[in-house]
């Protein structure tokens, strides 16, 4: 905020709806004012021609429409865009949108860096500095729409598909992250199918049991290992929350919203987790659930030791799934000549608040 005034930014209807019959206003000011920031991308109250002059002076006064700041843009040769966004005194985030045949993906940070220390992602390499607040998360959907030049014409659509696949743990976000999925798939936000928003997770069960119960958005699980001691070492979440446990969550999950079913993500390491023994016991994990796997070449980063699997391995790996049953997909590696591919956002993050995961499991992973 500047001052005292409330970013109205990250705000969900009934949010909306108790700041305005706070002011004393009748509850449909939200809706009007949802489809001015949402739908319009106006951040200028004088604008807002529906709302009396009144209103919006008093607006002007104690509220406000406030997306980051962008500090840097890169544009990649396929086309990706990738925006180093400001989040406080020498923190930033990225955010990254890249461009298909069929679709425009928009992959949003949900913290300033990460705690949870998974061994092959750059982010988790940085450290985790704080949680971004609801405004920070939406303002980067609003402010991609702005800088995209998207209209309110679904035929022009520009981002068809937003991932929670950024810097952080959205479930470690869980109260800020939350209003921006209902905006996301409210008609009068951003208005996406709700199969079109993806939130990513490594694996906090107790609040993805909760979110199951809260929202209905598509779940994408950071596996990356089919056996425990393995992903004890690639995802150290998951000595707190081991796979039988994190699996059991994410049945439960399919099964509460039905048609609902789960897409695993699988970081293709050579000598690491790309075995053929792998592949089969990642098969008996997943058979006959609604379950599918996107594999995803690894990309690498200054300082990793690890290694992308041969294009051969990546295919008899994906071989072995789709005979198990399981479909499998590999994913199209894009932006990596700007550092914007699956791993490697790392932002700016210094100041950090709080130990990686990896360094210590006594952290705090929970909503406040």
């Amino acid at each position: 905020m500047s001052g005292d005034r409330q970013n109205l930014l990250g705000l969900s209807r009934v949010q909306l709806e108790n700041f305005f019959t706070g002011l004393g206003e009748k509850s449909y000011r939200a809706r009007q004012m949802m489809k001015w920031i949402y739908r319009r991308g106006e951040s200028d109250f004088d604008r807002m021609t529906d709302i009396s002059k009144t209103l919006r002076e008093r607006l002007k006064e104690i509220a406000e429409v406030r997306a980051p700041e962008i500090v840097t843009e890169q544009l990649s040769d396929d086309g990706t865009r990738k925006w180093l966004l400001r989040a406080g005194a020498n923190q930033a985030i990225e955010m990254v949108f890249i461009p298909e045949t069929d679709r425009g993906t928009l992959c949003i940070s949900s913290q300033v860096g990460c705690a949870l220390d998974c061994s092959f992602c750059s982010t988790g390499k940085q450290g985790f500095n704080r949680n971004l607040s609801s405004a920070e998360i939406a303002g980067q959907v609003w402010l991609a729409k702005r800088l995209l030049g998207e209209t309110t014409l679904a035929s022009e659509r520009v981002i068809s598909n937003v991932v929670f696949m950024g810097m952080g743990e959205p479930l470690a976000n869980y109260r800020n992250v939350v209003p921006v999925l209902e905006i996301l798939i409210d008609e009068l936000g951003f208005e996406l199918s709700r199969r079109r928003v993806t939130l990513s997770t490594s694996g906090l069960v107790p609040n993805l049991k909760r979110l199951a119960d809260d929202c209905n958005v598509a779940l994408a699980v950071s596996l990356h290992a089919p056996n425990d001691e393995l992903r004890n070492q690639l995802v150290p979440i998951n000595r707190r929350h081991p796979i039988r446990e994190l699996l059991a969550a994410c049945w439960a999950y399919a099964e509460k919203h039905s048609n609902r079913s789960i897409t695993f993500e699988y970081v293709m390491m050579d000598g690491i987790n790309d075995s053929l023994v792998h592949a089969r016991q990642l098969a008996r994990l997943l058979r006959r659930r609604p379950a599918k796997v996107n594999l995803i070449p690894f990309n690498p980063f200054p300082g990793t030791t690890y290694r992308c699997s041969p294009v051969r391995r990546i295919n008899e790996f994906r071989q072995i799934l789709l005979d198990g049953g399981i479909m499998t997909t590999t994913r199209r590696t894009r932006g990596q000549d700007i550092d914007a591919a699956c791993g490697q956002l790392a932002g700016k993050v210094k100041d950090r608040t709080t130990a990686r995961l990896g360094d210590k499991l006594g952290i705090q992973v929970k909503s406040a």
